[in-house]
């Protein structure tokens, strides 16, 4: 099967996809391939905001200085500048998107700023609780309504077409993708100049975490196998809340409850963030999350408390409506008593190695947002300098591609089933899923050691044989595709964190609890390692 001709594929439709398609549409064909429905990633469960310099009061000098010391001297300054300059850049546009922020009519900007975790000041876009939804829905109105944008819902990439895997000896080219239709159960080849991987992050590899089902790591383990580099895999962002209910699956509660006065507490009510970290419920995410874990350990036990009842019912319902109203469904009324929160793997910091325009190792092939490392969040990311990202690198990637007239051929090989049949038994595939996560989030959590890591190590390159062996031989669904990646996207964690003999920002081992003088990235590529392409 093939596809109507396109300029350019994008993989993923969150912030940084759709951002991508809308820059792209004004002069090529695009095609945005996503795994579910449009609007059903990451982005639109952002609720916190954008960082970005409006006030007089701050500058941009300032916001490097924050991320530079969020990311525990792994950050590369130069990235940082860069997409912290573009911030009000960032903005202005999604504004003329028709985005619309939360407005202070009594601030000069208009609109309201408030402030986050590691930021020293208030500087966070935002469109109450719920930036993120905000975001996408505005920017999916103008997607479907493009000409030149084809949206594919429901159909899930399987592995990126390359120069090698065609057998052409040339330098390293990607020319296409091949893609699962979920609905149907058939393979399409597409073939286009120019791909975007804008696939998200990877929580889902752990057994809790705040993402939706979509973060299954694929656009890294694809890039991993078409032999991109990957770095600083051993940084995952634990965020410190996330409500702790057993109908709550996934729900976030927001750096800006800390950031509007929200106090982190025990059972008995006992304040313990100041015992921690002088910044108290303000220090970095990674801070909290060690300081929200060791307390739970110490005292077994099931969760802690995030209070902000001090601020009274009307702020509270005003600021943080989405999460009230979430809270009340619960049975929790955030305005008179504290929600029981726990931390949960948030995002990942590393990814596809990138310069500042996108580019990965392959011609031709792109990386923006969290599945890409450009150095801008070492070894932890700031809050709400995700969004930032996704909108800084869209417009840079575009950029490029733009001016990029490469033209390559029109047809790829079609998908080969002629050596599978029909799984026999689906049971593998759920059997792995679940001890592969639950390895990661028991060996391969907030606090490390070598002996975990090892083990983590030995389990996850089981799996991997079993996960493989599974793949070459039945027809791929997409359980069995995203399980694939996410097995190789836990191996990529451990070996980063193996590598890494010291504690810094995200990466706490309790063998290596020093943080050596001097901070270098860990970056991986492939040599011969086995894969698991179908021959």
């Amino acid at each position: 099967m093939s596809t109507p001709k396109t300029d350019v594929i994008i993989l993923g439709s969150g912030l940084a996809g759709m951002a991508s398609a809308l820059l792209l549409a004004e002069k090529k064909r695009v095609l945005i391939v996503t795994k579910q429905a449009l609007i059903s990633g990451a982005s639109d469960w952002a609720q916190g905001g954008i960082a970005a310099v409006l006030d007089d009061a701050d500058s941009v000098e300032q916001h490097v200085a924050d991320t530079l010391s969020a990311g525990g001297g792994l950050c590369e300054e130069s990235a940082v500048r860069y997409i912290v300059g573009e911030g009000r850049s960032a903005i202005e546009w999604l504004t003329t998107m028709g985005v619309r922020f939360t407005e202070d009519e009594a601030h000069p900007t208009g609109v309201h700023l408030t402030q986050e975790g590691g930021h020293s000041h208030r500087r966070i876009v935002h469109a109450a609780d719920a930036t993120g939804h905000a975001v996408q829905t505005t920017l999916e109105e103008r997607v479907r309504a493009h000409p030149n944008i084809s949206v594919l819902e429901d159909h899930l990439a399987i592995d990126l077409i390359t120069s090698q895997r065609l057998g052409r000896r040339e330098s390293p080219r990607c020319y296409g993708v091949y893609v699962l239709d979920r609905s149907r159960g058939t393979v399409m080849s597409i073939a286009a100049p120019h791909t975007i991987l804008a696939t998200g992050g990877a929580g889902k590899v752990y057994r809790y975490t705040t993402n939706p089902d979509t973060a299954s790591g694929d656009g890294i383990a694809m890039a991993w196998r078409a032999g991109c580099r990957v770095a600083n895999m051993e940084f995952i962002q634990f965020h410190p809340t996330c409500l702790f209910h057993p109908h709550a699956k996934s729900f976030l509660i927001s750096e800006a409850v800390r950031g509007e006065g929200g106090l982190l507490r025990l059972p008995d009510g006992t304040r313990f963030m100041p015992a921690h970290d002088e910044r108290a419920e303000l220090a970095p995410r990674d801070v909290v999350a060690r300081a929200i874990d060791f307390e739970i350990k110490r005292q077994g036990l099931d969760c802690v408390y995030l209070d902000i009842t001090h601020k009274g019912a009307d702020f509270v319902r005003s600021h943080f409506p989405t999460i009230y109203a979430r809270c009340m469904e619960l049975g929790i009324d955030m305005t008179r008593q504290p929600v029981p929160v726990v931390p949960a793997a948030h995002y990942t910091c590393g990814g596809i190695v990138t310069d500042l325009e996108g580019r990965t190792d392959l011609a031709g092939l792109y990386a923006i947002g969290e599945t890409a490392c450009t150095g801008l969040h070492g070894a932890n990311r700031l809050a709400s300098n995700s969004l930032l990202e996704c909108v800084v690198l869209a417009r840079a990637a575009v950029r490029h591609a733009l001016e990029d007239h490469v033209r390559v051929a029109e047809l790829v090989p079609e998908w080969d089933e002629s050596r599978v049949t029909d799984p026999d038994e689906e049971v593998v595939i759920s059997q792995n899923w679940d001890e592969l996560r639950l390895t990661m989030w028991n060996y391969v959590g907030i606090v490390r050691t070598t002996k975990r890591l090892e083990r983590a190590r030995h389990r996850i390159r089981l799996l991997r044989d079993e996960i493989s062996e599974f793949y070459r031989h039945f027809r791929v669904s997409a359980d069995l595709l995203e399980l694939r990646n996410l097995v190789d996207v836990a191996d990529l964690i451990v070996e980063s964190a193996l590598s890494r003999r010291e504690s810094r920002g995200l990466h706490f081992s309790r063998d290596y609890p020093e943080t050596l003088p001097k901070a270098f990235p860990t970056v991986l590529q492939r040599q011969d390692r086995p894969s698991m392409h179908r021959s």
